[in-house]
Parts: C-alpha cells; structure tokens; sequence
C-alpha cells in the first residue's frame, strides 16, 4: 500500500529535526562559547563569522562577505564628516636629545583634490621618548574617488622605539607565551602604541616563530614582520631580506610583499586573490591595514576603511615605505592605538589610550584583557643611556 503524502512529509520534517538537534548538541556548546567570546569580534555576526571559519565554513563566509561588501562599497565623490581629518597637535619635536632619534618624515601630499586643511599633515602621538615624540600621525584620503573616506596613517620611529609580538590562543593557536594579552604592569611602563597582526593563520599562507618555537612552518619569500632580539623590526621577503640567526626572536607572516624596492608589486592586482588573500577579493574596498619599512628604518602603518589591496600599497608607499605588507582586514580587526600617560614613566592604560581613527571599532582596551586571543604588536619606549 503506498504510504500517504501527509505521512511523508512528516517523516521528513521528523528527518530534519533529527539532524537539526544532532547539530545543535555537536556545535552548541562550541557556537555558544563563540557567540561571547569578544575575542571573535564587536558583534554577534563577526564572531559567528570567526567561528565558520575555524568549523569548516571558510568558503561560504568568504562568499557571503564578498556580496555584502561589493553592495555596500564607499560612495563616490562627497566630503568626510566634519572634523574626520582632524588630529590632536601636539608640541613639536626638540632638536636636542641624548637619545638617536630619526628626522621626521615629510608631509604626505594627498591624493584627492583640492586637499583639506590639515591632510597628510603629520602631528605626534603618544607618550614622548626623551622629551621626543616617537609616534607621528596623520590622516588623509585613500583615492581622488573616494573623497568622503578617511584613512590613518602613523610613523614610528625605530630607534626610540622597541617592538615586540605578543601571541594569542586563538592566533596563532597554542601557548602559553611570554608575551601575550592582557599587557603587564612592567610593560605598560613603556609602552607608546599597539597594533593589529595578521590573518588567522590558516588564511595568512605563512608561518609564525616565537619564543624560540617554530608554530607554523615559515614560508620562504612570505611578507614577513621580523623582530630583533634588541627590539628592532624590519619588514622583510623571507629567504631575502631576512633569514633565521640567533639574533631573530619573532616572525610573523601574511601573504606576499605588497611594497618591494620603494614601489607597489608590479603584478599586484585588486582581482588577485592568489597572492594578496582569498579572505576577500581584493578589488572589493573593505577596512584593511598595512606596515611598512622605510629607507632610514622607520615602521609606518595604514589602516582604515574603503581600502583596496592596491589603494593599500599606494598608500604605504606614499608614506615612505621600501618595503611593506598587508596586516588584517575588516572593520573588527584594523585597530592602531597610542597611549599618553600622564608622566613619561606612568603606566599605558585604556584610559590614556587614542584610537588613530575615531571609527575604529575596537579601543585601546583590547589589548589590556585577559580576553583578547588574537596576536598584535606593541612598540615600547628605548631606555634611556
């Protein structure tokens, strides 16, 4: 007798229950654990986002990022919001100081026109090193297109300045470290600025070394941050610029170069997504973040919205790089920030801590709990001689 169609309907709907309620044991406690962990991102679909990612869902978190970001891309033309260009002025930097210091960069001429008072114009941040500013920003507009959006740009000067990579259970994975979040009362003694890494590592397409441990196996020719056992760090194309001595405490790796010989890779394309990222195709403009080396060795960073893989390397190279590579994108992950004690010796805080763009969505707290998972990089103040 055939079985009737109200009968069949029910045992499916029963089928996908079944499985429905299998899912949600197996993921549950996992999925909930994410969905509050601040960690995972600002919101409930970020960390829903990360969780994917780490649970086999990469390539649909890819594809759906990828239609809302191409429906919801930077307007053309327009003005930024009142005051978006602004930045705090500091005191100028002394001419005398016992300390080494770097000459301050030149302004960066801006690419959209007519320019408006103030961009590219650089003024310190930060706590001073020495009675020297060691952290210099500025802002300005990524492309003559976009002329509503505004990007940040900071300088670093490299010999006021120490770095050091400070490692996540989340990114890289494992641990524990010597360094990692929330930053020590010893360290906030000297800390200037903090900033974010890399791609989760499995997207980065290179390796990891810390701690005297290789984590992920590096990558010859991978962009990589390379950090000195005196503090000093250099982006470099690992295997060239760079190789593994005694003398190297950290590297951290993300795709290839974007900046090489003080200009943007020639093969660099906004529809590359072999070399440059597959998070995202890279002509879609998304919150995206870069370092770079400069000729005299100073650290620049860039990072906000409305950014392109090759508005990116425009940018960094307009600042000055010789070298330099993408960091993290997307609006939870691009994070810079300076801190300003009250003295030059008080502690770095949250509550003297200034985002390098007010639409940052992260604060200078994150990297100040016990909470943040991820990996990021801090520059500390060199010790007086």
């Amino acid at each position: 007798m055939a079985t009737p169609p109200n009968f069949r309907r029910r045992r499916v709907v029963a089928g996908f229950c079944i499985v429905g309620v299998t899912l949600a044991i197996a993921v549950g406690p996992s999925l909930g654990s994410a969905l509050s962990n601040q960690a995972l991102g600002a919101s409930t679909g970020a960390r829903f986002a990360e969780w994917a990612r780490t649970h086999g869902g990469n390539g649909i978190v890819n594809w759906i990022e990828n239609v809302w970001y191409s429906h919801h891309q930077p307007p053309v033309g327009g003005r930024p919001p009142a005051g978006a260009l602004t930045v705090s002025v500091g005191a100028g930097r002394q001419t005398s100081s016992d300390l080494p210091h770097l000459p301050v960069p030149p302004a960066i001429v801006p690419l959209a026109s007519p320019a408006i008072p103030g961009e590219g114009q650089w003024s310190p941040a930060g706590r001073t090193v020495g009675g020297l500013p060691a952290v210099y920003e500025t802002r300005l507009r990524p492309d003559p297109v976009h002329t509503s959006v505004v990007v940040g740009v900071a300088w670093m000067d490299t010999r006021l300045l120490r770095a050091r990579l400070y490692s996540g259970s989340f990114i890289p994975g494992g641990g524990p470290f010597t360094y990692s979040a929330p930053v020590s009362t010893g360290m906030a003694a000297t800390i200037v600025a903090a900033f974010n890494a890399g791609f989760q590592m499995p997207a980065a397409n290179g390796g990891y070394y810390t701690d005297g441990k290789v984590l992920i196996p590096l990558r010859s020719g991978a962009a990589s941050m390379v950090i000195r056992k005196d503090g000093t760090a250099t982006v470099a194309q690992w295997g060239r610029d760079a190789t593994m001595s005694p003398n190297i405490v950290s590297v951290r790796q993300n795709l290839d170069l974007l900046v090489d010989h003080g200009r943007a890779e020639p093969a660099l394309s906004p529809t590359d997504t072999t070399r440059w990222g597959a998070t995202l195709g890279n002509q879609v403009y998304v919150w995206r973040s870069g370092i770079g080396t400069t000729a005299n060795g100073a650290l620049v960073y860039v990072g906000g919205p409305g950014l392109n893989v090759t508005t990116l390397a425009d940018l960094l190279v307009r600042a000055g790089a010789t070298r330099a590579m993408e960091l993290d994108i997307n609006t939870d992950w691009v994070h810079f920030a300076t801190y300003s004690p009250s003295t030059g010796t008080g502690l770095a805080s949250p509550t003297n801590g200034s985002n390098l763009l007010p639409t940052m969505v992260g604060t200078p707290t994150r990297y100040f709990t016990d909470w943040w998972s991820r990996d990021f990089f801090t520059m500390s103040a060199v010790s007086s001689p």
